[in-house]
């Protein structure tokens, strides 16, 4: 498990949220230990979800919504058309490159949360439907929004890896070593 929080940044409230939001994306890596390309690839469910698709959508929605509080273009930004594609491994993407992609957007992550002046500091959100009209959030809801999105998907996911083989969230923290 990739940690970049440093230890003695937990006391205070930024290094505190990165811990949280860490421990989320914890949740959901430990769920492809020992699993192939296929198993992570699988819908045992009634549910579409697959671990590789989960772990690629927290991926990009978290480097979403870090683009939009540096507002700067995003690289993988989807639209209605596209939705879909942030939900399953394409072309050369495997589990392993999309958890070096997702460590280094945590890490962006990271090193912007501990850049900005102030976790009070807003931006604005995107025109759409679920966003008031000239909505704008801060730093501080942004952190507790990437904990609130990570943790829903770790949940799905503990479900998922549940059903493939048995695999408890406990099991697997004692697999990892963690």
């Amino acid at each position: 498990m990739v940690t970049h929080v440093p230890a003695e940044a937990h006391g205070d409230e930024r290094g505190a949220l990165l811990a949280f939001v860490e421990a989320q994306r914890g949740g959901v890596r430990r769920t492809l230990l020992g699993l192939t390309e296929e198993q992570a690839a699988s819908r045992p469910s009634a549910s579409e979800l697959s671990l590789s698709g989960l772990l690629k959508h927290v991926a990009e929605v978290e480097l979403t919504w870090l683009r939009m509080a540096q507002q700067r273009p995003n690289e993988k930004q989807r639209e209605q058309s596209t939705w879909h594609e942030g939900f399953a491994l394409s072309g050369e993407e495997t589990v392993p490159r999309m958890l070096e992609f997702w460590d280094a957007v945590a890490k962006e992550t990271e090193e912007f949360i501990h850049a900005v002046p102030s976790l009070d500091d807003t931006f604005p959100l995107p025109p759409a439907p679920w966003f008031p009209k000239d909505g704008r959030v801060s730093m501080r809801w942004l952190l507790l929004h990437l904990i609130e999105e990570t943790a829903r998907h770790a949940g799905h996911a503990d479900i998922i890896r549940e059903s493939l083989d048995g695999k408890t969230a406990f099991e697997l923290v004692e697999m990892a070593g963690a």
